[in-house]
């Protein structure tokens, strides 16, 4: 796993999108398993073969998430059909780093936040999740970037 993930078109993945793709693993290794937060990060950087990771945005994501997470909860559990402990543990992991770099990183472009979940839920998921990670994460960035997604929708912000 040392040689970098190619696309289906051929291009290398961006480190960003590894990096995003491993703390998506490590979520869920948490979320099933309820291990430490240290353990699974070690774990995660000896084994997965950090070849184009940008480990430093790895580590704020996974570290960020579990720190974050009963927040994050609350944020994702106001924008669902269903209960929190329903959602598949995927879904889940991917709606907590989706959630998560909204709030915490405004550099970020919403835009890209919400279409790297839709790619994690695409190549991670079950047949339409990323059609559901989609929903729910415009309804969040519509809460917590409302600036910038008013903005970007033409209306005009006082």
């Amino acid at each position: 796993m040392s040689e970098p993930i190619i696309k289906a078109k051929g291009l290398p993945k961006s480190s960003r999108r590894r990096s995003r793709e491993l703390a998506l693993q490590g979520i869920y290794q948490w979320r099933l398993t309820s291990d430490d937060q240290e353990q699974i990060e070690k774990q995660i950087l000896a084994e997965k073969g950090m070849g184009r990771c940008d480990v430093e945005f790895f580590s704020k994501l996974l570290r960020g998430v579990l720190t974050q997470h009963a927040e994050l909860e609350t944020v994702v559990a106001t924008h669902l059909d269903r209960a929190l402990d329903e959602l598949s543990p995927v879904e889940f992991s991917v709606l907590m780093i989706g959630v998560y770099e909204l709030t915490f990183h405004p550099e970020i472009p919403y835009r890209v936040v919400i279409n790297e979940a839709v790619e994690l839920a695409k190549t991670f998921g079950g047949t339409d999740g990323h059609k559901f990670v989609n929903g729910v994460l415009d309804k969040v960035a519509a809460q917590v970037r409302v600036v910038e997604v008013r903005g970007d929708s033409g209306k005009i912000v006082a």
